[in-house]
């Protein structure tokens, strides 16, 4: 069971609902998920081409609980007004926190995203911040009362994996008693698996379901690796050895003259 600002969630899946092919191949692969959560950009469905009240009213049809983010804010006053309307919108005090701070890899400003998480957890906020793989910016995080981390694992939509390995593990060992969420940059469902294997406590995804040919399947198979994953960490892995090991005993071989 994952804790999350004192809500319980049995599936360690959180899903996007962005640029899937249509709204009845959304609702589908929420249900094939089993995800609890699915996030939701403000600024980006009200900004659409989308209805955006017919968008969100479909999103509460689903009967999951909704993340709001702020998503495409590229500063902390824009990244705090817009999770003020989500808050109204959503009747929420969760907030997925992203200020943007490249254009180009999409990475957070982290200094931005510090300082808004500040703001907004002062407000009564639940923030979940979208942030790097960094430790010291995380301790800030958690200073400024976030009581969850979301760092990413390659840039946004980038399908690339874990690029860094060595600070996921070390990002997981310095905070064992915090939720930590990898946010962005998963692929395949052999991605998830991986992080899951280090330790971390969810996986939130979009454009890997969203871009697959089929969006519905990947869903079902992003679940079922994300399970696997958390499942082979919680029983205890072997450790990569330098020499072969025989599974064979060599003890009490017979021997033959």
């Amino acid at each position: 069971m994952l804790n999350l600002y004192g809500t319980d969630i049995t599936s360690r899946l959180l899903l996007g609902t962005a640029r899937y092919p249509s709204p009845a191949i959304l609702s589908e692969a929420v249900k094939r998920s089993g995800t609890e959560i699915v996030t939701v950009s403000l600024r980006r469905e009200t900004a659409g081409g989308r209805n955006g009240g017919a968008f969100f009213e479909m999103i509460r049809a689903l009967d999951v609980r909704v993340l709001p983010n702020t998503a495409g804010c590229h500063g902390v006053s824009e990244a705090v007004l817009t999770a003020k309307m989500a808050r109204e919108v959503f009747r929420t005090n969760w907030i997925k926190l992203e200020v943007i701070g490249n254009h180009d890899t999409l990475q957070p400003d982290v200094f931005g995203l510090v300082e808004a998480a500040r703001i907004l957890s002062s407000e009564g906020f639940e923030v979940f911040p979208y942030t790097t793989d960094d430790l010291v910016v995380a301790e800030r995080l958690i200073e400024a009362g976030c009581k969850v981390l979301m760092p990413w694992c390659a840039p946004i939509g980038s399908a690339a994996g874990p690029l860094n390995p060595s600070a996921l593990r070390a990002i997981r060992a310095h905070f064992p008693d915090i939720p930590l969420i990898v946010d962005a940059g998963i692929g395949r469902p052999s991605h998830a698996a991986m992080v899951m294997e280090l330790g971390f406590d969810a996986v939130l995804l979009n454009t890997a379901v969203a871009g697959a040919a089929n969006p519905v399947e990947m869903a079902d198979a992003f679940a079922r690796a994300i399970a696997a994953g958390r499942l082979a960490f919680g029983a205890g892995m072997l450790e990569p050895r330098d020499m072969a090991v025989p599974s064979t005993p060599v003890i009490g071989k017979a021997v033959f003259a």
